[in-house]
């Protein structure tokens, strides 16, 4: 069971990259009790960016102890894949994995699209200007983002959200897929699913994947239209074949405003014997970023 605890990131108004919106939380471990929880704030024209704030963790509690003045990783070049914004997706060693978004055409909506930068002394810096995985038959529409990677013994594993088409110019149905990869960067994609919709779902996203010596733990987000995004869980064996189960408990029943309509886009990890998730609330993160505790 999930207890929910507070919010704990709003958007700064004072700081120019995050006028408004805290957008998927992405968690590094600094040292001891300090993380730093990457997200997308948006700027006054509503493009977004990549900072952080810098938190304390301990005996259940989360404080955020201040923010970054500049953001760490800024839009792309006019005309590349995330020349409209950019936002956080999962962090591995020196690699951030990312979601570029672009605006689509007269027949569907958006793009949204990975891409992978590496560390540096000023923050990030691209590997490439293109996009990490190719569009391919099986994978033709122009969402294949959200990328969640793990490292292990003999390789990578990475959990994503890839498109199966459009209803209508603004209605994206998409679920979630795996692809292998030796060295993080060349990965083999077959378009292979992992979780995909239930009946009146039209999008599964954000997967974020805990292993334990019990197998794999994914929670994701899963929507229905008319009620908006709730997360969901999942469990395997070996990271490829997963059974999914029922909602969690951090659904909607708060009398806080700031998650009353939805919950979507968790980051679950373990610090100390607690088990923390950090998630966005109502309107796909313009209220901020709070956090649960698993008892």
């Amino acid at each position: 069971m999930w207890i929910k605890k507070d919010l704990i990131i709003e958007p700064q108004h004072n700081l120019w990259w995050m006028k408004t919106h805290a957008m998927l939380p992405t968690v590094e471990h600094i040292s001891g009790d300090t993380y730093r929880v990457y997200f997308s704030g948006r700027d006054e024209t509503n493009v977004s960016h990549i900072g952080y704030a810098e938190v304390e963790v301990a005996d259940g509690a989360m404080k955020v102890l201040g923010y970054n003045p500049d953001p760490v990783f800024s839009p792309g070049e006019r005309g590349c894949f995330d020349d409209n914004g950019v936002t956080p997706s999962c962090i591995v060693g020196d690699k951030l994995y990312y979601i570029g978004w672009n605006s689509g055409t007269t027949t569907y909506r958006m793009s949204l699209i990975m891409g992978i930068a590496t560390e540096s002394s000023s923050g990030f810096e691209r590997t490439s200007r293109a996009p990490l995985l190719k569009r391919t038959d099986r994978e033709p529409f122009g969402i294949c983002t959200a990328p969640f990677v793990l490292k292990e013994e003999t390789g990578y594993k990475m959990w994503y959200v890839s498109g199966e088409g459009w209803r209508d110019r603004d209605t994206p149905l998409y679920n979630i897929k795996v692809a292998t990869s030796l060295n993080g960067l060349d990965w083999t994609q077959t378009g292979r699913v992992a979780i995909d919709l239930n009946p009146g779902e039209t999008a599964l996203a954000r997967p974020c994947v805990v292993k334990d010596e019990y197998g794999y733990h994914m929670y994701f987000s899963y929507k229905v239209p008319a009620v908006g995004y709730r997360i969901g869980y999942a469990h395997s064996n070996d990271g490829l074949d997963w059974t999914r189960g029922e909602h969690l408990e951090v659904d909607t029943s708060s009398t806080s405003r700031w998650d009353n309509e939805m919950v979507e886009y968790s980051y679950v990890f373990v610090h100390k014997n607690f088990t923390y998730m950090l998630y966005n609330g109502n309107n796909y993160g313009a209220t901020g970023i709070g956090y649960a505790v698993q008892r």
